[in-house]
């Protein structure tokens, strides 16, 4: 079976010819996002990158969903910020998101200079996955 790009129509469509992820089926479905930025479904972009994470976790729970998972799926996170300061928050809201995961996901962080807009402050992608054998 061929893979599948996902959309969810109640999050921001992507901002050039990219997918915002991808799930490839198999014994065991993986599915891989595009960095998720906090860009509201109505292009509006918040000043914070707390409330710009809540839309980015937002984002990553549609997508989730609608390849059939959660995110105790998730097995990688990755994030870029622009400012180190944010790091605390932004280690709070994954830890919220990922909640008591008995495995904690991997995770890598990377501190940039910036994104293809300057008012993006976070971007984060991830990989999960989903075991389908008996």
């Amino acid at each position: 079976m061929p893979h599948r790009t996902l959309n969810p129509p109640r999050i921001h469509p992507p901002l050039a010819r990219y997918s915002h992820a991808v799930l490839v089926p198999g014994a065991s479905n993986i599915l891989r996002s595009s960095g998720q930025l906090g860009i509201a479904a109505d292009g509006q972009i918040p000043t914070t990158t707390a409330l710009q994470l809540a839309i980015i976790f937002a984002n990553i729970r549609a997508i989730l969903t609608e390849a059939g998972m959660e995110p105790r799926n998730i097995c990688h996170m990755t994030a870029w910020l622009t400012d180190r300061a944010d790091l605390p928050v932004y280690m709070s809201a994954r830890d919220d998101f990922l909640g008591t995961q008995t495995m904690p996901a991997a995770s890598t962080l990377l501190i940039v200079s910036g994104f293809s807009r300057p008012e993006f402050k976070i971007e984060v992608e991830f990989m999960a996955s989903i075991d389908h054998s008996p």
